[in-house]
């Protein structure tokens, strides 16, 4: 807790709450765009050019012009509001990767799971993943040029999301929308949490 001088000479105690928030989602489905999009500092990104040993294990069907990947994790940074940041990490999507989502998802409040309708089965894993641990999530459907579009209900139902579970569609490159994605998250997350804490203490 820090504590700060008001104009009225009265010290006034603050506190800076910083939130872990995972981005996740299959190959190509936006996850590196959205932490761009909406990051306020310069991300951190550890993309690498896709190779032709990648191509024996990589499906880029539907995402063909897509020449990079991301090995490690992406990061950036959003201020919500005063007192209020969300730190962003994206996880790499290849399941040969996967060894890095158990330490990025040690202490996060949420996620948002990228998914393009194109290729809805590529998002799987993630949403296994998440629904496992009990950690919240959102599923946030990159809306592609050219993609037929779903509604929220007909894309929970393809995924046999847990009721509950918020759909909301996005364009990750915005950064209005990709905003709008994480404020859901939060909001979803914290009730999630605070329903857990009322049933421990029942």
């Amino acid at each position: 807790m820090a504590s700060e001088r008001s104009d009225t000479g009265m010290d006034t105690d603050t506190t800076d709450l910083a939130l872990k928030i995972l981005v996740s989602g299959g190959f190509g489905a936006g996850k590196t765009t959205l932490v761009g999009a909406v990051s306020e500092i310069r991300p951190l990104r550890t993309e690498e050019p896709l190779t032709r040993a990648g191509q024996l294990v990589d499906d880029t069907g539907g995402v063909d012009r897509k020449t990079t990947t991301t090995v490690a994790m992406d990061f950036g940074r959003i201020t919500m509001r005063p007192g209020l940041s969300l730190y962003l990490f994206g996880t790499p999507g290849q399941d040969r990767f996967w060894f890095l989502w158990d330490e990025l998802s040690q202490g996060t409040l949420g996620a948002v799971v990228l998914a393009d309708t194109r290729r809805l089965d590529a998002c799987f894993p993630a949403v296994d993943y998440f629904e496992h641990r009990r950690i919240p999530f959102v599923v946030a459907v990159n809306c592609f040029a050219g993609a037929t579009a779903h509604g929220a209900h007909d894309v929970s139902r393809a995924l046999d999301l847990d009721r509950g579970t918020p759909v909301v569609l996005c364009d990750a490159r915005d950064r209005d929308s990709g905003k709008e994605v994480l404020v859901r998250l939060v909001e979803y997350a914290g009730r999630v949490h605070t329903a857990r804490m009322l049933d421990s203490v029942t």
